[in-house]
């Protein structure tokens, strides 16, 4: 079933003509969605990253980007659509969002390619 409704998402947003698959576009649009990748700050696959350790008022502190493959849809498009933090405005379509968020979906859980 899981793979049907893949398919079907597949083929209603992209459609049969793409030279790239929908995997292949999520993928780029992860890593430079407009100019900074979703990937420096939430790592390669969403999981969560750090980003910088710093000093601030003689405090060690981190900054840190959150885990965001384990959002569900909605909550994944309203946080790229809001102002929050050091999270810049990338102003992507829906189809955009839904893009990323297959590429986490898929992506979590499997190894690494080495």
């Amino acid at each position: 079933m899981k793979y049907l409704l893949l398919f079907l998402f597949y083929s209603v947003l992209w459609g049969e003509t793409s030279f790239i698959t929908p995997m292949e576009y999520a993928s780029q649009l992860y890593k430079n969605p407009r100019g900074i990748g979703c990937h420096l700050c939430h790592g390669e696959k969403g999981e969560g990253k750090l980003v910088a350790t710093y000093v601030h008022k003689k405090k060690k502190k981190t900054f840190e980007g959150p885990i965001i493959n384990n959002l569900d849809f909605n909550t994944f498009y309203e946080a790229l659509n809001k102002r929050k933090n050091a999270m810049p405005r990338y102003f992507l379509t829906k189809k955009e969002v839904q893009a990323l968020y297959l590429y986490l979906q898929e992506t979590k859980g499997k190894p690494d390619a080495k």
